[in-house]
């Protein structure tokens, strides 16, 4: 028995309209009807057309850039159906901002993240629906329950169609120590070896590679990170395994394309020959290349979201 809504009604925000209609195609249902928009002095303000009493309402919204506005654009909107009487508000984040402040890496700084996952509690949210956070450990920053979703087995079937599985001739490599858990995982689903890029970073934003852990020599290297924002870390990871790995050819893939500052231009300067995201961040038509790519995870997210109203387990989503 279902009893946190009497029904399911999908709502999306402005941040990645595209990817709520994908999802709503996918589980044939029309996107709710919703205006949210800002007043001329910038304040972020929501109408509901239709009611939601009683509903099991899914709020889609990305905190990319504007980072601020997509996240207050949510806070606002989760009040806005929990003053309506949902029965169930459900915010489904597939990029999660403010992800990379999980911790305070030197005195007097915050904890960003944590902030964040207070301010979406309070706002009423009952559950939060999630993809690839930088830090897992940010789920036990919530009081609710919290579904973070991978966006590995998209890029594990990618591989496998474009080069097979068990390929002795490709290795996945790990951008930094810090991604080695989620690398290992990727590698063991596609049958093949894993290496590490050993590197210190020296201020935020940049880093020096040192050397590479692990036989890459005369091998296809496939770098996996959960997110690309300026592009440095894998740029300068992908030139190393080129110089000092010898590796013969690189592909990346990330489920999140920040892509900030220099990052196209650093992309198209770079080795790597092809760049696979999710689309959990909406293309930016007048900052892209030849060399992106882009695989849809509203199927994966569509799925998830029946699962969560059905009340069974998403785990499966997980294999």
């Amino acid at each position: 028995m279902i009893a946190h809504g009497k029904n399911l009604k999908i709502f999306s925000g402005n941040a990645n309209r595209p990817f709520a209609e994908a999802i709503c195609k996918q589980m044939k249902l029309p996107l709710g009807n919703m205006e949210a928009g800002r007043f001329s002095d910038g304040e972020s303000y929501v109408s509901i057309y239709e009611s939601v009493r009683g509903s099991d309402v899914f709020v889609i919204q990305s905190t990319c850039t504007p980072v601020n506005d997509n996240l207050m654009e949510l806070l606002v909107m989760i009040d806005a159906f929990k003053r309506a009487s949902a029965g169930r508000v459900t915010a489904v984040i597939p990029y999660f901002g403010y992800a990379r402040q999980d911790r305070k890496a030197k005195p007097r700084d915050p904890i960003s993240a944590k902030l964040v996952a207070n301010l979406l509690t309070r706002a009423g949210a009952d559950r939060v629906l999630t993809m690839d956070l930088h830090a897992s450990q940010i789920q036990g920053f919530f009081d609710i329950p919290v579904d973070n979703l991978l966006g590995s087995p998209l890029f594990v079937r990618h591989f496998t169609n474009l080069f097979g599985a068990d390929d002795e001739n490709t290795v996945i490599v790990s951008p930094d120590v810090g991604s080695v858990a989620r690398a290992r995982a990727f590698a063991q689903k596609l049958g093949m070896n894993l290496a590490i890029v050993d590197k210190r970073r020296q201020k935020a934003n940049s880093s020096e590679v040192m050397n590479i852990i692990g036989d890459v020599k005369g091998k296809r290297a496939i770098l996996l990170d959960d997110m690309v924002d300026t592009g440095g870390s894998l740029c300068n990871a992908a030139q190393a395994l080129v110089d000092v790995g010898q590796v013969t050819e690189v592909y990346a893939c990330a489920s999140h394309g920040v892509l900030s500052g220099p990052a196209i231009e650093r992309i198209n300067n770079s080795v790597i020959k092809e760049v696979l995201f999710l689309d959990t961040i909406p293309p930016n038509p007048s900052r892209t290349s030849d060399k992106i790519k882009y695989i849809s995870a509203a199927p994966m997210f569509a799925e998830a979201i029946e699962y969560i109203y059905e009340e069974v387990s998403v785990s499966r989503l997980f294999l």
